[in-house]
């Protein structure tokens, strides 16, 4: 895929790779890496390969994954010092994939957020996301 800003990481000129392995990478946005940001310390941990969803990837690419999280958790527990983390994937359209290349979310979480406390179960529990005629 020649056009994927994950396969091809500095097609996105602000985003990084901070932390890699033989199997997937660890990449941060310019604007989360600032002290104070809104999503301060976030980043995505991306299969090397091309996967769609976390679906399609090899054991080999789920164990890298996994190995690969347990770094990037020192690194930001280190630099950036959160109180928790939100991780996860997007999985389709529905599911809130916007970029179609397996990305896991590592959102590092911090006390003075307006939201503190309040996990992903938040939003799927909003009255907001009832289902129609349910």
């Amino acid at each position: 895929m020649k056009d994927c800003v994950f396969c091809h990481p500095s097609l996105m000129s602000n985003q990084n790779v901070i932390l890699s392995n033989e199997y997937c990478m660890f990449l941060q946005l310019e604007q989360f890496q600032l002290k104070g940001a809104q999503l301060e310390g976030a980043g995505v941990i991306v299969p090397k390969e091309h996967r769609e969803t976390a679906f399609d990837l090899s054991a080999e690419e789920w164990h890298a994954t996994y190995t690969l999280l347990k770094q990037v958790k020192s690194f930001l527990d280190e630099k950036y010092q959160p109180e928790g983390y939100n991780l996860g994937w997007n999985c389709g359209e529905v599911g809130g994939q916007h970029i179609f290349h397996s990305h896991f979310h590592v959102i590092p979480r911090y006390k003075d957020e307006p939201l503190a406390g309040k996990g992903i179960r938040h939003m799927f529990k909003s009255s907001e996301n009832k289902r129609k005629d349910k």
